[in-house]
């Protein structure tokens, strides 16, 4: 009987790409005429993954935000794996914002998604979690390139990554 095929379902963020576009957002803030001087700042907390923007008005705010997802996106960094607070009234009539890098994948999200997979009632198909990942085995690659597939046209809300494939 030959071995079944399989991949791992994960949410993973490469935080050392996080930390170079937080790197060159802070340069281009300093450098852009508009922007220069404006007292918007961003901070990145490398221990908590957490960016912490303040910002004299949402406008600027805004921009800020704009200027760091473009340099996420040119380093491969889904936007959906940071979740942006709502804004907080600081001192001086500032605004402060709080972004928060998601990577793993929650409990109840991993059991919906489990969930979801059984529902299509893919041949022969048996999955497994195993802490923070779904492994998904199947004699079939063909169904396992359904699976992907079927994640992908789903939306979770997070970066899903299908890695390991067997």
């Amino acid at each position: 009987m030959a071995k079944d095929a399989s991949f791992d379902i994960v949410s993973e963020v490469d935080y050392q790409e996080v930390d170079n576009a937080y790197t060159q957002t802070t340069k281009e803030l300093v450098q852009r005429y508009d922007l220069k001087g404006s007292g918007a700042t961003l901070e990145f907390d490398k221990g908590k993954h957490e960016f912490t923007l303040r910002a004299p008005s949402d406008f600027v705010a805004g921009q800020v935000k704009d200027i760091l997802n473009s340099k996420l996106v040119r380093r491969n960094i889904d936007l959906k794996a940071i979740r942006w607070s709502a804004p907080v009234a600081a001192t001086g009539g500032t605004v402060r914002y709080t972004g928060s890098v998601i990577a793993g994948i929650d409990e109840d999200l991993i059991k919906k998604i489990n969930k979801d997979i059984k529902a299509q009632k893919f041949n022969k198909l048996k999955t497994q979690i195993e802490g923070d990942k779904i492994r998904v085995f199947s004699p079939s690659r063909d169904e396992l390139q359904k699976v992907i597939a079927y994640l992908k046209d789903a939306d979770y809300d997070i970066p899903l990554q299908y890695v390991n494939y067997r």
